[in-house]
């Protein structure tokens, strides 16, 4: 797809966006939030993130990014494989991994591959009999910048499904993170937010039930903080993440609705931001923001453009 100059400012804003609500979110990741009438700000993580830094949700997500900038599919084995032993490296040294893709990744015993992964993940879903967290949907923003010709649908489901897959085996993971992937899709085409339009995508029988998850979180007055209790769920997130941005003036009221959920601030705003920011584009974060920005592996902001300029291109460079 050729991009325009507004287009493509809406693709990287869906990564540069989810990072900013990662960090900004980290130092108030399940402690007390100030009140509505008190400045958010950056600072250092509850787990000892830096200021700026981005956590496990945008380092998660750089593999399945970085595939993309290299032009390859996100339904190839063996790309699948690279992301999960990029994964496997990233949480050796991590500050804070989630509980069920720590689980999942322990269980590889060192083997890298979609099999593997997916085999580990069930075994972790079977043994807990849930495996709906959303440390799923916290990754998933970046997989649309891979779908966005005419026609991608099917197979940005298939993708996201399948990246899902690889620690989080519920349906309710696919679900959300195709739902959510089409979303971006849709407004770094068009600028428009339109969730309940990618519905139609997912399989029939679960079709009506999101459709109702979704009205609710788009009702009139409705705030992320409604779903706090339950946030570490896919799809409290889901909804909280979305209840962000209806009820959004900008996208940095967006993100700063999302950390003011409450609970799990950090993926709630990064999974905000990766819409937000599709939606608005990446000239919307104020410049201030990104300079601060910074994370896993060693990178910061114009890394962050450089990717995901190369990622909606399919690889292709400026002088291709």
């Amino acid at each position: 797809m050729n991009l325009t100059s507004t287009q493509l400012d809406r693709a990287v804003g869906a990564v540069v966006a989810s990072a900013a609500g990662d960090a900004l979110g980290s130092q108030y990741e399940f402690q007390r939030v100030p009140p509505d009438d008190t400045a958010l700000r950056f600072g250092r993580g509850t787990f000892g993130h830096g200021v700026g830094e981005w956590t496990d949700d945008t380092s998660m997500a750089l593999p399945v990014l970085q595939a993309l900038a290299r032009g390859e599919s996100l339904t190839d084995t063996a790309t699948l494989g690279t992301i999960v032993g990029d994964w496997l490296t990233w949480s050796r040294d991590a500050l804070d991994v989630g509980s069920q893709t720590r689980a999942v990744l322990s269980g590889l015993r060192g083997v890298t591959t979609e099999e593997s992964a997916l085999r580990s993940a069930r075994a972790v879903h079977d043994g807990a009999g849930r495996s709906a967290g959303n440390g799923s949907l916290m990754r998933t923003g970046p997989v649309a910048l891979g779908y966005l010709d005419d026609g991608q649908e099917p197979a940005l489901v298939q993708a996201a499904g399948r990246i899902a897959a690889l620690t989080h085996w519920e349906p309710d993971n696919a679900d959300a993170c195709a739902i959510w992937c089409l979303a971006v899709r849709h407004a770094i085409r068009t600028g428009e937010l339109d969730v309940r339009g990618q519905v139609r995508w997912i399989p029939e029988p679960r079709r009506e039930r999101w459709l109702g998850l979704i009205d609710e979180a788009l009702a009139p007055e409705t705030h992320p903080r409604d779903y706090e209790p339950q946030n570490v769920w896919v799809v409290k997130a889901f909804q909280g993440a979305l209840a962000a941005i209806a009820g959004a003036t900008s996208l940095v009221d967006a993100l700063e609705r999302a950390v003011r959920g409450g609970r799990d601030t950090d993926t709630v705003a990064a999974i905000a931001g990766s819409l937000a920011g599709a939606v608005h584009g990446a000239t919307a974060v104020p410049l201030s923001w990104q300079r601060l920005l910074h994370g896993w592996p060693g990178l910061r902001v114009n890394d962050l453009t450089s990717l995901a300029v190369l990622a909606a291109r399919a690889g292709q460079p400026d002088s291709a």
